[in-house]
């Protein structure tokens, strides 16, 4: 049996002495958008709306959450993914666009729900897997827009102890892509931007704020949300793959 040996060129030519990790598309979908994930499991379990209905609903259920500041500590992440899918379900039997019985709306939840979290499964396992080989050379900064609950999410997939610091929007009270939110994680770990590698799954709200700071940027580019144009400019690494941060 032959074991992989990685080398780590691509980090040392970049001279960075730590790394700063998004989450959400990041760790947990291989850098594809969660509402296209989502999406994508909605089409696979022939529920019959359109992609235009669900956006909708997506986005419906995304802004409550973030105008109500909803705060979760003591949700997994899971959890929150079945909230979530409960109240895209419910906002589209409440606009008739899922005109049919309570009992059907609630099989449709089972097989979206049962699919996402096997994906997510495997998924955490791939990402927990580099996460162990950059924590044996790198200090690792966790920078966040989520719940509230992030630290519970990381404990319960085996994560948290490879970050020396977590910045969660909920907590610190700033979003991205205000950059202030980087600028936390980079004095976390206590070291100019310029040596810091920023790693997340979005152009406008990952790249862009950490390029505005100095840091060293890798775009983990997967499918998105908005199929626009970017500046890939912005991004000294363009990646398809957690593990190519190793090579």
């Amino acid at each position: 049996m032959q074991t992989t040996k990685y080398t780590f060129n691509t980090l040392d030519q970049l001279d960075i002495e730590g790394i700063i990790f998004d989450y959400g598309g990041t760790l947990d979908t291989n850098g594809h958008h969660w509402g296209k994930v989502i999406w994508h499991a909605y089409q696979n379990n022939n529920i019959p709306i359109s992609e235009a209905d669900f956006r909708a609903a997506y986005v419906h259920v995304e802004r409550a959450l973030a105008t109500n500041r909803i705060i979760m500590p003591d949700f997994l992440f899971c959890n929150v993914l079945n909230t979530k899918l409960k109240m895209q379900l419910a906002y589209l039997r409440d606009n008739k666009v899922l005109d049919v019985p309570q009992l059907e709306i609630d099989d449709m939840h089972h097989l979206i729900y049962t699919e996402l979290c096997s994906n997510l499964e495997k998924v955490i396992r791939h990402s927990t897997f580099v996460l162990e080989h950059l924590h044996k050379r790198y200090p690792m900064v966790l920078v966040s827009n989520f719940y509230g609950n992030i630290q519970t999410v990381l404990a319960d997939y085996n994560m948290a102890h490879y970050f020396a610091s977590v910045i969660e929007s909920a907590v610190v009270g700033v979003r991205k892509p205000d950059p202030k939110i980087f600028a936390l994680g980079v004095e976390a770990l206590k070291m100019p931007a310029q040596k810091v590698l920023v790693v997340g799954d979005s152009i406008d709200k990952d790249i862009v704020p950490a390029h505005s700071l100095g840091c060293i940027t890798a775009w983990f580019k997967g499918e998105q949300w908005e199929e626009k144009a970017q500046d890939e400019s912005v991004a000294h690494l363009i990646i398809s793959d957690l593990d190519e941060l190793l090579s």
